[in-house]
């Protein structure tokens, strides 16, 4: 589930800090994307510069340059505004805008599951600290059961707390009765839950959750379009006391995000995130038979911290080891270490415009579609 509700007024303040791409998107495959002047080739990782190297033929990577037209040709029918493959470090395909900033929705909570790990390795984070140790506490109190709650539980939707977010777009009201589910025995999508997260990142290493992601992450990946003045944090108050930590981002740079995590939080010989926390944070805490509510279990995925996990019988092949994060409207960075391969997908101005997951999964499987090997060479 995903921040898919938003209040009108910050609707309107996210139409006044995009462009609005009203046409279908147009998308080429590199070979039709030469390299621009002065831009130097990368072996397997995107340049520390900001330059991506193109793929000059998909077929020398195992890609049938015809079988990436059905891609294209589904793209054009869906409210994609900004689309970007990446297989070995280079771009094999892109569409759109990929230069335009615009809201990720729930793809922010994935984002600080990776600000989260320096802090949990040095210390900083206990994961284990309830948030009675931690006084977190929010409007009209929290029950003595949901004190119990650790951090692990917020970061993992398996808290127990069901108290109102200050932001929509969750499944609160499939929630049980408060104080009836002990705190790790239940998950349930609550960004309660992801938005109290943030607010114990912030209050335990005494760093704002946008400046944290400046340094942390967007100046050492050279994210090209990063903007730290774009970003504020909004809410209801009035409902709870934590505010949801809202991004924006455009499709490139959310590739580069998908780029660190895919070679296990290292770039250019750097660990910004360490390796076991990338195997943690992407590892299954709730498998797909546990999900709640129950439709959630006629899908593909699980949940780890802050990240989908592909699980069940659809973990195979090229989805083995695969995550995602996913955020309403159409905001998807995916991860398919099988094939070394990032999809980073963007549907810019919602409501007005969205992809649906399965409309995405569709374009996913194209992809997979297109791999011809070594018979296409």
């Amino acid at each position: 589930m995903t921040d898919h509700r938003i209040t009108r007024s910050f609707m309107a303040s996210i139409t006044t800090l995009t462009t609005v791409v009203l046409a279908s998107a147009a998308c080429s495959s590199a070979v039709h994307a030469p390299r621009a002047a002065g831009v130097e080739p990368v072996v397997a990782a995107v340049s520390p510069a900001g330059s991506w190297e193109r793929i000059a033929d998909p077929r020398t990577v195992g890609y049938s340059p015809a079988a990436l037209e059905a891609v294209r040709d589904k793209v054009a029918t869906l409210s994609t505004t900004g689309l970007m493959v990446v297989v070995g470090g280079r771009v094999l395909l892109e569409c759109g805008d990929l230069e335009q900033l615009s809201y990720i929705a729930s793809v922010r909570k994935s984002v600080l599951a990776m600000l989260l790990g320096n802090s949990v390795a040095d210390g900083t984070i206990d994961l284990f600290a309830t948030l009675e140790e931690l006084g977190v506490e929010d409007h009209g109190g929290l029950l003595p059961l949901e004190r119990q709650a650790t951090v692990e539980h917020l970061i993992s939707a398996r808290s127990g707390v069901y108290h109102a977010a200050s932001n929509a777009g969750d499944n609160l009201a499939d929630a049980p009765a408060r104080g009836t589910q002990s705190p790790g025995s239940y998950f349930l999508y609550n960004n309660w839950d992801f938005n109290a997260a943030g607010a114990v990142f912030e209050r335990l290493t005494g760093r704002d959750i946008y400046d944290a992601l400046a340094t942390d992450l967007a100046e050492p990946i050279g994210m090209q379009d990063f903007d730290r003045d774009r970003l504020r944090k909004s809410g209801d108050l009035e409902r709870s006391r934590y505010p949801a930590y809202h991004m924006w981002f455009s499709t490139r740079d959310m590739a580069r995000i998908g780029h660190l995590m895919l070679r296990e939080g290292e770039w250019n010989g750097r660990q910004l995130v360490p390796r076991e926390w990338v195997a943690t944070i992407t590892s299954i805490v709730t498998p797909l038979e546990e999900m709640n509510p129950a439709s959630y279990r006629r899908g593909s995925h699980g949940y780890g911290y802050m990240w989908w996990v592909w699980d069940g019988p659809d973990a195979a092949g090229p989805y083995e080891g695969a995550y995602t994060a996913r955020g309403a409207y159409g905001q998807y960075i995916t991860v398919l270490p099988a094939l070394d391969m990032v999809v980073a997908h963007k549907t810019a101005v919602p409501p007005e415009r969205q992809t649906l997951w399965r409309d995405y999964a569709s374009v996913l499987d194209l992809l997979i579609a297109a791999r011809c090997g070594a018979s296409c060479r």
